[in-house]
This record gives structure tokens, sequence and C-alpha cells, in this order.
């Protein structure tokens, strides 16, 4: 056979092994039967519908897809591990068009979350794309809302997390809130950005557990554990984080870096926050701790902590009369470096403890 004609045969072997593209059309979903069909199309809308206990709804879409929701969505009751949501594919356009994916949380709320009790889908929403998903509201999570994997540059915009139900007791949480766990975001991926979203919620509003290039920007967290790095555990690396201009109301502590205790080889660095305005803070206004699961405890030396700085604009924090300002539990020698804080103003309360570390600059409590 010729040099060309086997070529020509190699090239006719890496087509037919390529990812087969979207067919430009519009494929439509109003119930779990239309999804196989729907996603082969570069064009999805879904309708209202009732996703059936014990199902995900999964787009596995084609490149460059764009989807839009002209319907609310609701999810059946069912004991079982979820997700509810799972959606892949690159270059995804996703317009929520403000509709609601409803995950029914009282049904599976007893106050324990993911430590007890019934069990309860998680995450709900798992997003694996790039490109956008935009304008989407998630009401009554069972427990951890978003987990983010994404494949590629996303940008996550205009979402709401509304699991403010939550707050409130009921018949299975012994007098504590029903919603609990109740994570907005759990990121462990690189380059991502989530911003001018809202998260009401009785957990973390952002928990980033391991990646690189983040940005979390001009979002609003009322009502849970505030803004986490952590907690990291053995063999994990965060760094190129950037945290400003959020708003962060009634949470344990505004902003927190928590390391697992047990945890080691990981690494901690190069976080940046900036322009962030906290009030109502029950706990503290920043709490950097290397002892997780207990708090204050005694710290672990395995995560390297290192260039964690608030500068820019201001970042404003207001505590309770009975939080801490500012604490920070270092394991010795695993906070390294020299942090700059001049930005930082803290009022109310008092001063935390600072443990294992002078390396604070241009900051005093």
């Amino acid at each position: 056979m010729s040099v060309s004609a086997l070529v020509t045969v190699a090239a006719c072997i890496c087509l037919s092994l390529a990812a087969p593209t979207g067919q430009d059309c519009t494929g439509t979903i109003s119930s779990m039967d239309d999804v196989d069909d729907a996603v082969k199309c570069t064009t999805v809308n879904i309708n209202s519908f009732t996703v059936p206990a014990g199902e995900t709804f999964n787009l596995d879409l084609a490149d460059s897809t764009t989807v839009n929701m002209q319907g609310d969505v609701t999810f059946g009751n069912k004991t079982w591990d979820g997700p509810l949501f799972q959606i892949s594919g690159k270059s995804v356009t996703f317009n929520g068009n403000s509709h609601t994916f409803d995950g029914n949380g009282p049904f599976y709320w007893d106050g324990q979350g993911g430590n007890g009790g019934v069990t309860k889908p998680a995450p709900m929403m798992k997003i694996k794309i790039s490109g956008t998903f935009t304008n989407v509201k998630v009401l009554n999570s069972p427990a951890r809302v978003y987990s983010v994997s994404n494949p590629a540059a996303l940008v996550m915009s205009k979402l709401t997390v509304d699991d403010s139900l939550g707050d409130q007791p009921n018949s299975k949480s012994d007098g504590k809130a029903a919603g609990h766990n109740t994570d907005g975001f759990d990121v462990s991926t690189t380059d991502l950005i989530i911003e001018d979203s809202t998260v009401m919620n009785q957990d973390d509003c952002l928990a980033i557990n391991k990646g690189s290039n983040i940005v979390f920007q001009r979002n609003t967290c009322s009502g849970g554990h505030g803004i986490s790095i952590g907690s990291i555990s053995s063999d994990a690396m965060v760094s190129g984080i950037t945290i400003q201009g959020n708003t962060i109301t009634n949470n344990d502590q505004a902003l927190r870096i928590k390391t697992k205790a047990s945890a080691t080889d990981a690494l901690v660095t190069n976080v940046t926050y900036s322009g962030n305005t906290g009030t109502g803070l029950r706990q503290f206004g920043v709490l950097v701790d290397q002892s997780y699961p207990d708090t204050l405890g005694t710290p672990g030396t395995g995560v390297i902590v290192s260039d964690i700085n608030v500068v820019g604009s201001e970042t404003s924090l207001s505590v309770n009369s009975d939080a801490m300002r500012v604490a920070v539990n270092c394991g010795a020698g695993s906070c390294t470096g020299t942090w700059d804080w001049s930005a930082l103003n803290v009022t109310g309360g008092s001063a935390g403890p600072i443990t294992n570390f002078n390396g604070i600059k241009n900051f005093s409590q």
C-alpha cells in the first residue's frame, strides 16, 4: 500500500474515533424520556417537569451546546445518594432564565445533613462543563448544592441558592435547624469564576478543597459558615485564589481557612482577599485554623499555608459581642512568609489567639 493510502486510512480511523459532534437542531425535554434524543442537538430547551424519584437528570452534551430552561424542574423524593442533576460538556452555554431546580429538601432535612439520619442526595447539582452557567435558582437542596469540576474555564453567575427554609427546626431535627451540610459551592477545580450570586444556607457558602485560578466575587452569603478554603486534606494544593467584593451576613465567620490536623503534603498559597464586607458574624471575623475538625484545637503541621493577603479595597468585618475578631491557629512552622493584612478592619467582639505565627503585617486587633 502506498504512503498516501496509509495516510488516508489513518485519517479515516481518527475520524471514526473522534467524539461525535452535535446536530444543528433543537431538542426539547419535557420528561426524562426526552433526554437521550434532545442531547444530540446543539440547542436544548428544558420545559417544566418532575424527575422521578431516584433518577439523575443527566445532560451529557455535545460541544458548544446552548441549554435554555423554559420551566421549573422538581425532583421526586427518595433516600438515595444522588446527584439529582448532572451536566457535562465543553463550551456549553446554560441559560437558567430565572427558573428553579427544586430539591424538595424538607422531605430529607433532619438536622443531621451528611452526618446521619436519612440518606440525602449529595451533591444536588454536579457541574462538569466549561463555558457559562447562569441565572439558575436552586431551592431547598437535600444537602450540598453545587459540586464543580469543570474541564476548562467556566463562569458561573447570577445564581441563587435558597435553603433559608432549613433555618427552622422541624419534627425530625430535635430543635436544631432542619437544614444541615447545605454547602453552596464545593469546588475542586481550576479556571473558575463564581460571581454575582446569592447563597442562603446552613454551611459554607463556598468551600475550596483543592484547585487554582479561582475567583469568587460580588456574591452574597447569608446564614451559613462563610467563605472557606478547606477543609484541606492530604496531598491537596490550593493556589491563586481571589475572594473579592462579597457580602457575608449572619454567618459563623466571614473568611476561613481550615486544614485537617491529620493532613500531610498539602499546600495553601497565594490567596487574596479584597473589598469584602461582613456583619452579624457569630464566631469569628477571620479564622485560619490547622486543627480541623476541631476548632482552635491542636494544630497539625502537614499543610503549609503561605502568602495569605488582605489588600486592595478595605475588607470590613463586624463580629458579634461574644465572637473573636481574628484567630490564627498554626502548627509549628507550617504558616510561613509575610502576610499583608493592611486592608483588614474588624470591629466588635474580642481579640482571638494567634498561635505559632508572627508573620502577619500591617494589622493589629
